[in-house]
């Protein structure tokens, strides 16, 4: 039963990520705004609902493993996995302003919550936690991060990609049934992987920081996977560190806010991963051809997640 579920999510999830990418993209080009503008919001924040779905319940059955290892581990997932799988299918080229503003404001976004969560001054707090004064500087930081992007939606689009234009209501039915798709393919994929998992006897850290993580993460691999193969390579990107931003600022300040979580530092092996991740993704934009994840880059980065759940393997 639960193999069946998560063979279905992926099949609703290849659909959905489908009607996305041909949304977003038509979008796009009809009201002449930057694909990496609609990746970073549309997309970005569609693809993000199961995190939050997960999360939302994590917090209110104060299950903390699991609030910080779904966004921890869904992020390692996405720059790792996902854009290793996606470089594989077509080198992605990447503009400018993702180089120098998004994969540094991802950076020191990660870098933040490393810093909020290990800080214990406040005696009121026993322990690392992620407080409700936490999550309002997270959510204050996500404001800043929408403004900038309001400030750059009206840049026009340079892209010479011949894509296919519907019109504004048929873009916005085939974003908002994608994503419904999405959300759904992403339910039936967790409850098969979590059913199997356990099945298996595995730790709840562990299923968070994987099963889960990778599971709330399909919609990003199913969208920015066929964004690639379509060579939307800013959708593809744009997408994976859009949704970074958002889990870490949106859904783990609407965590903190709805219920303090404690922090297992535990975390901070993963946190640390995370961060190096952030920072390799950065360096091979200047590596081989400048600005562009080259296909040896994204298998070196595929190899660098099997490692990682090699590790998470031998702690369990």
């Amino acid at each position: 039963m639960f193999a069946i579920s998560l063979i279905l999510g992926l099949i609703i999830l290849v659909f959905g990520a489908e009607l996305l990418v041909r949304g977003a993209a038509s979008l796009a080009k009809r009201l002449a705004i930057a694909e990496i503008v609609i990746g970073l919001t549309v997309v970005a924040f569609g693809t993000s609902t199961p995190e939050m779905v997960v999360n939302i319940f994590a917090s209110i059955e104060n299950r903390n493993d699991i609030v910080f290892g779904n966004i921890i581990g869904s992020n390692i997932f996405n720059i790792l996995f996902i854009l290793g799988i996606s470089g594989l299918i077509y080198p992605l080229a990447v503009q400018k302003s993702t180089v120098w503003k998004e994969i540094p404001f991802s950076f020191l976004v990660t870098l933040a919550l490393l810093l909020l969560v290990n800080d214990s001054a406040n005696n009121s707090l026993p322990g690392c936690m992620l407080s409700m004064n936490d999550g309002l500087v997270l959510l204050l930081l996500f404001a800043i991060f929408i403004t900038y992007l309001f400030g750059i939606a009206k840049v026009e689009s340079q892209d010479q990609y011949q894509v296919k234009v519907y019109s504004v209501a048929v873009s916005m039915l085939l974003v908002i049934g994608g994503l419904g798709i999405l959300f759904a393919g992403g339910k039936l994929c967790v409850v098969g992987a979590v059913g199997l998992a356990q099945n298996f006897g595995l730790s709840e850290k562990f299923i968070a920081s994987t099963i889960i993580a990778a599971g709330t993460s399909l919609p990003e691999l199913a969208t920015s996977s066929v964004a690639a193969y379509r060579r939307r390579c800013d959708i593809a990107v744009g997408n994976i560190v859009g949704s970074n931003i958002f889990n870490i600022l949106l859904i783990l300040g609407v965590s903190a806010v709805i219920h303090p979580a404690r922090y297992n530092p535990a975390f901070n092996v993963d946190l640390s991963v995370l961060i190096v991740a952030t920072v390799i993704l950065y360096l091979v934009m200047f590596t081989g051809k400048k600005h562009r994840l080259d296909r040896w880059e994204a298998g070196l980065m595929l190899l660098g997640y099997g490692s990682y759940v090699m590790y998470l393997l031998y702690l369990r």
